[in-house]
């Protein structure tokens, strides 16, 4: 992790662990806002205007918090406007890093720092902040002009990509509907806690009692997912495509080829709950979402996690269920 803007130490899955053995989260370090007239969002400092060109993405593709970033991107049409580099899905101890800074071939789908050539990403947050202290996560929103990392939290991030950018991109896709806005906050917070989070929760439990609570967390709201779907409607609030759908499929994609196995929620399979299966398929069809996923980053990412897969053996299942073909964002 960074210390007063130095890495020091070897990279570690275990951000914090309480006193029960249970994984706590670390919270973003950087909360500026994107606005269409560059005045003050929710959180941070003003003088962030939406701008084509002047905002840069970094991302991982194994990684659901950023792909959500990538999934508000390709759905409002902002790849012309927002330009993106993706790590190498391999964990390394100095986290994640950039294609070629290894000085070997790199990995089809990952890229190097458009902007800096950094070999690593904490080198960015070093830059943003000399004196930065904590881990270096993705997604970072980058501001090219003044230099700097405007924000690390996903969920700002695809709020300021759903309206700051509207001029420039389809302004017609709105995630966040005012009639819903209730419904899509109350959601998303529930998905976060008992679903997007859980499933690490249960991954990087250091206690029986903890990896418990985390996956009986998981396989309830699976079961919740799938009674919300029981009256045929197409997406989680109803018949529009909201914020919650995005939170949702980020983490139901990754689940049988990651999650199932490794972090040992292996009660059921996305596949053994139809209604849930189908709902997957049918948001994954949506125009550029399948650009949003690379299983091969995702297995090889996950497993790639040493203090939880020693050897660092990736399997080779399970068979794909997803009948659109993947793209590669890196490549694009």
């Amino acid at each position: 992790m960074l210390v007063h803007g130095q890495w020091q130490g070897d990279w570690n899955p275990y951000q914090k662990i309480n006193e029960g053995g249970e994984f706590i989260r670390q919270t973003s370090s950087f909360r500026h806002w994107v606005t269409r007239d560059g005045t003050a969002g929710p959180t941070g400092n003003a003088g962030f205007r939406a701008e084509p060109g002047r905002y840069h993405l970094y991302v991982a593709l194994i990684c659901p918090w950023a792909s959500r970033a990538l999934m508000l991107r390709q759905l409002k049409k902002l790849d012309d406007i927002i330009s993106v580099s993706v790590v190498e899905p391999v964990l390394t101890d100095q986290g994640w890093r950039f294609a070629h800074a290894n000085g070997a071939d790199s990995i089809v789908g990952a890229t190097s720092d458009a902007l800096y050539q950094s070999a690593f990403i904490h080198e960015l947050y070093s830059r943003a902040d000399s004196q930065v202290s904590g881990r270096a996560t993705v997604p970072i929103l980058w501001d090219k002009q003044q230099q700097t990392i405007v924000n690390n939290e996903s969920a700002d991030i695809i709020r300021m990509l759903n309206s700051a950018f509207d001029e420039w991109g389809d302004a017609s896709v709105d995630l966040c509907p005012l009639s819903l806005i209730n419904d899509i906050d109350d959601m998303s917070a529930w998905l976060y806690s008992e679903f997007n989070n859980a499933v690490y929760q249960a991954g990087f439990a250091m206690t029986q009692e903890a990896y418990e609570s985390a996956v009986n967390k998981v396989f309830n709201s699976l079961s919740k997912i799938q009674q919300q779907l029981a009256d045929n409607r197409p997406f989680l609030l109803g018949h529009t495509l909201t914020e919650v759908d995005v939170r949702a499929f980020v983490t139901l994609v990754r689940f049988d080829a990651a999650y199932y196995s490794l972090f040992k929620c292996n009660w059921r399979r996305i596949m053994d709950y139809p209604l849930i299966q189908a709902y997957l398929e049918r948001v994954y069809a949506i125009e550029g979402i399948a650009e949003t996923v690379n299983i091969a980053h995702i297995k090889q990412g996950y497993y790639s996690i040493r203090a939880i897969n020693p050897a660092g053996i990736v399997p080779i299942g399970p068979e794909p269920l997803l009948t659109a073909s993947e793209a590669l964002i890196g490549n694009a």
